[in-house]
């Protein structure tokens, strides 16, 4: 009687340990994607829009962002979180890469102002 109801709790353990370990599988969690997507927004607020260069990156960086949600819908998770990266990574590119043309905007302006003080002191 008592080799029967052990074998009885030994299923009854092994049956909610399965449940557990199949229901932990089953719910993955979501797709975090705002660190992608903030950084798309920081890119078009710091004008790469504007910056041909970083115009690229950042439509990649966008592309990038709706394949990886399409392929966390597909079950694709791994491929998902690294598309996520991919974009991120483009994001901020075009964000240098906007600072970029508007310091060398900012230096060619100083050079020009510098060399008409010099035409103006001569």
């Amino acid at each position: 009687m008592r080799s029967l109801f052990r074998i009885g709790m030994m299923m009854f353990t092994a049956a909610v340990m399965t449940a557990t370990i199949v229901a932990g599988c089953a719910n993955t969690p979501p797709l975090l994607t705002e660190s992608s997507t903030s950084g798309i927004r920081a890119a078009e607020e710091a004008g790469a829009a504007n910056v041909p260069k970083a115009s690229l990156h950042l439509q990649l960086a966008k592309e990038e962002l709706e394949l990886a949600r399409t392929l966390a819908a597909n079950d694709k998770r791994e491929e998902a979180v690294s598309m996520l990266s991919r974009a991120e990574a483009d994001a901020d590119l075009a964000i240098v890469l906007s600072h970029g043309d508007d310091e060398k905007s900012e230096a060619v302006a100083a050079m020009e102002r510098v060399r008409q003080l010099r035409q103006d002191n001569q």
